[in-house]
């Protein structure tokens, strides 16, 4: 382990080997703290501001309607960003981020969030291979396959997606404080690989997860000014899409850009965060009980609302509305199966391209090729901001409740994935194929709080008989069984799932919902850290 030189106020409380220490210099480490003593009590600020506005009625707010009712436009986007009709994702491991640029894909979001399991092993090295990336000189060599990976000529735009507000780096210390996870994040990938980037022909782009607000993307954007000018960077260099994944933002999409729009590269319908938090927005509310999450589709009034309002308002600034996440991978040794999965995605990318998106996510490369040729069919430009959208979107129409059944089955579906996932999370894992999808910890977010809303209001299931917390525990035990079967004796016994379990349970039952499970998830890992 390497010993680092560190500025006063600053503690490292992982280990750090020689790649990291690079990373975590004494002048990267000056340069993120300034960052939070800066602006660490505005995230705490912004935090206490969503706990305050819980249970309040949502609204489009009156206070901003000259911003929805203004004529402006967001600053005009880089050449790097005008085309983005196919963008790949995933966690910011060596080996996936080399196959993701080489996939032909037009971006790549590198992900520091979702689909990564925020172990200190895991972001520090994420760092060092963003900054090689970056660089072009990352490099990974397979041992157990003996085989080597490198860049090709061309490769995708590399986006970075930092932590949410909601979540510290409690292995980095600033003045006895964890710092925000997102300026973690973003500032050593900032200060490492901005000018890099930049004299390449590409710049320091990002996407912003989870924001509930417009005073929160205003905090991002102070965020980018201050470290544009500490760095010498021209202000407007940075480009960021924001993430519409959670209800209440979706009442304030003009607001977001607006306070972006400097630094704004459009919005993104997350879709499957933002069906979490349609269901723990309305948790409490008899007349919102979500059907099977099967049945929570694209099609939905409240999903195709939520999607026609983030194109009409990205197109009126100027700027790309990005469709959602395809999940499907490729199945092998089921050719029908496979045919099926492609199937699916096919529709789902023409219906999005057809309603106006200008780009789409898959999560596989071998999906990379069919997104392609369809948005190629049908938009043969860069993109369509130039596509304008007159449906008009009400308060009403963001919150319809979805139409659909509640079945046996599915409470066994979210409990066999819910659990799969939150152990391969507490063992360093984010990104996790499970029947047939690439999950990440949305997946796993709708499953638990979908069984939660069930148990909150005894929600009657096909077979008759309501969810109770009994019912859940003997459900819950039983599918333990089905898990050992699936994946093997050996397998089961050498990972965590006793206790992802009992966290699974924990969070699908306990008296106050817990707002997001990553949060419990991310103490047990701080736990193995430091008994490790």
């Amino acid at each position: 382990m390497s010993q680092l030189d560190l500025p006063d106020g600053v503690n490292v409380l992982g280990p750090v080997d020689d790649a990291g220490a690079q990373i975590l210099s004494r002048e990267a480490c000056a340069f993120v703290a300034d960052l939070v003593r800066t602006f660490r009590a505005r995230v705490t600020e912004r935090l206490e501001a969503r706990e305050a506005r819980r249970g309040q009625k949502l609204r489009f707010l009156d206070e901003t309607k000259s911003v929805r009712d203004g004529d402006w436009k967001v600053a005009p986007l880089p050449k790097a960003l005008l085309d983005r009709r196919v963008e790949i994702t995933g966690p910011v491991d060596r080996k996936m981020i080399i196959n993701a640029l080489n996939s032909g894909a037009n971006c790549f979001m590198a992900d520091f969030e979702d689909s990564n399991s925020p172990t200190w092993e895991n972001c520090l090295a994420g760092q060092v291979n963003l900054r090689d990336a970056a660089a072009r000189t990352i490099t990974f060599h397979d041992p157990r396959k003996g085989k080597d990976y490198a860049l090709n000529d061309e490769v995708a735009t590399l986006l970075v997606r930092p932590r949410g507000w909601h979540l510290f780096e409690r292995h980095f210390l600033v003045d006895g404080e964890p710092a925000p996870a997102g300026i973690w994040d973003f500032g050593f990938y900032f200060f490492h690989s901005a000018k890099t980037l930049l004299a390449s022909g590409a710049g320091p782009y990002f996407y912003l997860p989870k924001m509930e607000s417009h005073l929160e993307a205003r905090l991002w954007n102070d965020v980018f000014l201050r470290a544009q000018e500490k760095l010498g960077v021209e202000p407007g260099t940075i480009k960021a899409t924001v993430l519409i994944e959670t209800l209440p933002a979706a009442f304030e999409m003009d607001e977001i850009l607006y306070e972006l729009r400097q630094h704004s590269a459009g919005l993104n319908c997350g879709r499957w965060d933002y069906i979490f938090s349609y269901i723990k927005v309305n948790a409490n509310d008899p007349e919102r009980v979500c059907p099977d999450r099967g049945q929570v589709g694209m099609t939905q009034p409240f999903m195709d609302a939520y999607t026609t309002l983030v194109i009409q308002t990205c197109h009126r600034r100027g700027v790309h509305a990005m469709g959602g996440m395809a999940a499907q991978i490729p199945i092998k040794n089921d050719e029908k199966a496979n045919a099926e999965a492609i199937e699916k995605v096919r529709r789902d990318k023409q219906r999005e391209v057809q309603k106006g998106h200008d780009g789409t996510w898959v999560a596989h490369p071998g999906l990379v090729a069919i997104a392609k040729e369809i948005f190629d069919e049908h938009m043969p430009g860069a993109n369509q901001i130039d596509k304008t959208v007159d449906a008009k979107v009400t308060e009403a129409d963001l919150v319809r409740a979805p139409d659909g059944t509640r079945s046996v089955e599915a409470l066994r579906h979210n409990i066999r994935v819910g659990v799969q996932y939150i152990e391969a999370w507490l063992r360093g894992n984010g990104c996790v194929p499970l029947y047939h999808l690439m999950e990440d910890a949305a997946t796993a977010e709708i499953s638990r709080t979908q069984i939660w809303q069930w148990l909150k209001h005894g929600a009657v299931l096909d077979d008759g008989e309501p969810v109770t917390k009994e019912r859940v525990r003997a459900a819950l035990e039983a599918e333990m069984d089905v898990i050992r079967e699936e994946i093997g004796g050996e397998r089961f016994q050498q990972g965590a799932f006793d206790e992802a379990k009992e966290l699974f349970f924990e969070v699908a039952t306990s008296e106050q919902l817990i707002e997001f499970l990553t949060l419990p998830a991310y103490e047990r890992i701080v736990t193995s850290d430091a008994r490790g």
